[in-house]
């Protein structure tokens, strides 16, 4: 159950999961650029997860286990691709990449490539 009781919904904190995953995603591909990138990404989802508190969505708990989920996923992300990547490609390099997706309840699939 939420603090406010809104629903039962509270664990783990989703908003900060998403924001903890993009903050830790931009310090492993901009970070060594400039230090000012990671702290910029860490710094808006340390604030996502305060006003997840703030406004009496999330215990503590939530938020923590939220930030932890979003930068171990990054992490596991990183980990996985390149085997996953090696294994259907072979050694040649790809101009496309896919990737799976799932929000609102809605399954796809984001092709992108260079021509």
């Amino acid at each position: 159950m939420r603090p406010n009781h809104y629903n039962d919904y509270s664990f783990p904190s989703g908003h900060t999961a998403t924001a903890f995953a993009a903050a830790e995603f931009l310090h492993r591909e901009y970070g060594e650029q400039s230090l000012w990138i990671s702290i910029a990404g860490y710094t808006v989802a340390s604030t996502t997860g305060v006003f997840r508190l703030y406004r009496n969505y999330h215990w503590f708990s939530d938020v923590v286990a939220g930030a932890g989920i979003g930068i171990l996923s990054t992490k596991l992300a990183y980990l996985a691709y390149p085997p996953i990547k090696k294994m259907i490609f072979g050694k040649k390099q790809s101009n496309f990449s896919a990737l799976p997706f799932y929000q609102d309840k809605a399954v796809g699939l984001a092709i992108a490539g260079k021509f």
